[in-house]
């Protein structure tokens, strides 16, 4: 006969499975980050390592960049002053410990320290990418949410039609019809470039100028020069934004739609309330998880699709120099910006994971 006991000794005591829900929901969060931060550094050393052996693959960066330049006795002078005649391993070990320290190396074209044409360039694609995310969640939440509210009738068909299109034109011919309506036709916007040669003169002036132009124009005071900076930061943004807008629009609707069909959505719905409050109310915040889920991915589309934006607008970033770097064929300075992006994208995505667990504590199991 087994007794049974009732009152606060019941209670007192927990038993081990609650202990050990606890000891879970307690240390979730803590592990989950120190193992996305572990990650971290291999996804960091696969990259760089990807990115040094394939720029290695086409030859010594010497050759590539100067190898119609200089006689064969200067071009050999020069591949061993730089240390390109040693066996690749032992310049790989090198450039790791390059890397570490925040050497990624000399230009080979206009003999610049790699490191500051990053920090001089990186303001503006930093910028840029900014501007895009903007209209991406403008242009792609509200109509994702749209298109749930109006399930399989005409104004759904024609948005996921409208998704389709914005994630599969190409940046630079969005970008070109852009301008050709926009500042050739109507007249109404820059052709290109960040800002007007007055307004960087003035900018220029400036004692803590940060490189992003937006809050250096607020530095100066002058709305006239503010105005100039967005001016020529709406198509560029406009072309890039809607690259991911695409993409959030689909996620949106997939999402809200599912949420609609749950069980405590449907017991609202037997309460009589409408839709509409339905869709804003109870669905529109769990559509959002996913989407935090999937920004750093859309870091990595935006900073690729900046190389073509920004040389469509000639907006001077790390795409407009990392294309002006192909074509002189500088190695050097291209497997230093592109390592740098690796970094960014790796960086941005742990950032985002660990958003994602602190609002979804489901992300952490």
């Amino acid at each position: 006969m087994t007794a049974t006991v009732t009152g606060p000794e019941a209670t007192a005591a927990p038993g081990p499975e609650r202990i050990r829900t606890k000891r879970r929901s307690g240390g979730g969060l803590g592990r989950y980050i120190l193992i996305r931060a572990l990650l971290i550094i291999p996804t960091i050393f696969i990259l760089v390592s990807l990115v040094f052996f394939l720029m290695r693959s086409t030859g010594d960066p010497i050759s590539a960049a100067l190898g119609g330049k200089l006689t064969p006795d200067q071009l050999a002078e020069r591949i061993h002053q730089a240390g390109f005649d040693r066996p690749l391993i032992v310049q790989y070990f090198e450039y790791l410990g390059q890397i570490f320290t925040g050497n990624f190396g000399t230009t080979l074209s206009d003999n610049q320290p790699v490191a500051q044409v990053l920090l001089h360039y990186g303001a503006a694609t930093l910028e840029l990418a900014f501007y895009a995310l903007i209209v991406a969640f403008a242009v792609g939440i509200p109509f994702g949410l749209i298109a749930a509210y109006f399930r399989d009738k005409g104004q759904d068909a024609s948005l996921r039609i409208f998704a389709i299109l914005c994630y599969a034109t190409p940046v630079f011919f969005a970008g070109l019809l852009l301008k050709l309506v926009f500042s050739i036709w109507l007249g109404w916007l820059p052709v290109a470039g960040r800002a007007s040669t007055s307004s960087e003169l003035e900018m220029e002036l400036l004692p803590n100028k940060t490189g992003i132009y937006l809050i250096d124009s607020f530095q100066t005071g002058d709305p006239a020069v503010v105005w100039d900076v967005l001016a020529h930061a709406v198509l560029p943004a406009i072309a890039l934004g809607l690259l991911t807008a695409g993409v959030f629009l689909r996620l949106v609707r997939t999402n809200v739609i599912g949420t609609l069909s749950t069980d405590y959505v449907d017991s609202a719905r037997s309460r009589g309330v409408s839709e509409y409050r339905l869709v804003r109310k109870h669905a529109y915040r769990p559509a959002l998880i996913p989407i935090i889920t999937v920004i750093g991915l859309q870091i990595a589309l935006l900073l690729g699709g900046a190389v073509l934006t920004e040389t469509t607008f000639e907006w001077k970033g790390l795409g407009f120099q990392l294309a002006h770097y192909l074509q002189a064929r500088d190695f050097v300075a291209v497997q230093g910006m592109v390592a740098l992006l690796a970094v960014v994208v790796a960086l941005t995505n742990f950032i985002v994971d660990i958003i994602a667990a602190i609002i979804d504590p489901r992300v952490r199991y």
